[in-house]
C-alpha cells in the first residue's frame, strides 16, 4: 500500500500545469505508485458540464475535483491536479478537506507571468481574448488569486519540464510521500 496524497497545480492558463503534472505522473508510475491525474479540462467535460465560469460555478468546480482528489488520496493514490483554482478560498477549502479527512495536500504555485503564459497560448485563450472573442479569461479580465504561502513556487520559464516535475518530486520525497 503506498501513502496517497493530493498535488494541486494552480496557476494561470498556459502555465505548464498539466505538462508537469504528467512528466511527474511518468516518473511516480516508473517507481510503483499509483497516480491519476485529474485534468481540469476533462473533469469539465465528464464531472462539471453544464458549469460556466462565473465564480460561483468555478468555485462548484474545484470543490468537486477536491472532493475526487482526496477520496483518492485517501485510498493511496497520488492524485495529481492541474486546475487554475482561480480563487483562494476555494483552494482553502479544498485544503481543509485534506485535513479533516487526513489526506496529505501539496500546492504547487506554478508561478508563470501572464505575459509567458500568453505567448505559449496552449490552447489559443489569450489570442481568442485579444481578439474581443472570449471573455473572463483568468488572469487578464477575470481575478486569479495567487497563493500566499504554497507548499512550492515553480517558475516554469526559467526551467524546463523535467526540472519542475524533479522539484515537486523532491518536496513529496521530503515529506515521505515518494
Amino acid at each position: 500500500m503506498t501513502t496517497g496524497a493530493t498535488v494541486w497545480l494552480t496557476g494561470l492558463p498556459s502555465a505548464g500545469k498539466t505538462t508537469i503534472a504528467y512528466e511527474l505522473a511518468g516518473r511516480l508510475r516508473e517507481e510503483g505508485h499509483r497516480v491519476e491525474v485529474l485534468d481540469g479540462d476533462e473533469i469539465r467535460e465528464f464531472i462539471s458540464a453544464g458549469l460556466g465560469f462565473s465564480r460561483e460555478d468555478r468555485h462548484t468546480n474545484v470543490q468537486r475535483i477536491g472532493f475526487l482528489a482526496e477520496l483518492l488520496a485517501r485510498n493511496g493514490v497520488k492524485a495529481l491536479v492541474p486546475v487554475i483554482a482561480p480563487y483562494a478560498d476555494s483552494r482553502e477549502a479544498v485544503r481543509k478537506r485534506h485535513q479533516d479527512g487526513g489526506a496529505p495536500y501539496i500546492e504547487v504555485h506554478v508561478a508563470t507571468p501572464v505575459e509567458v503564459c500568453s505567448v505559449r497560448d496552449v490552447k489559443g485563450l489569450y489570442a481568442k481574448q485579444a481578439a474581443g472573442e472570449l471573455t473572463g479569461l483568468t488572469g487578464v479580465d477575470d481575478p486569479y488569486e495567487q497563493p500566499e504561502s504554497p507548499d512550492l513556487r515553480i517558475e516554469s520559464q526559467h526551467q524546463t519540464v523535467q526540472e519542475s516535475a524533479a522539484a515537486v518530486h523532491a518536496l513529496l520525497t521530503e515529506r515521505g510521500l515518494a
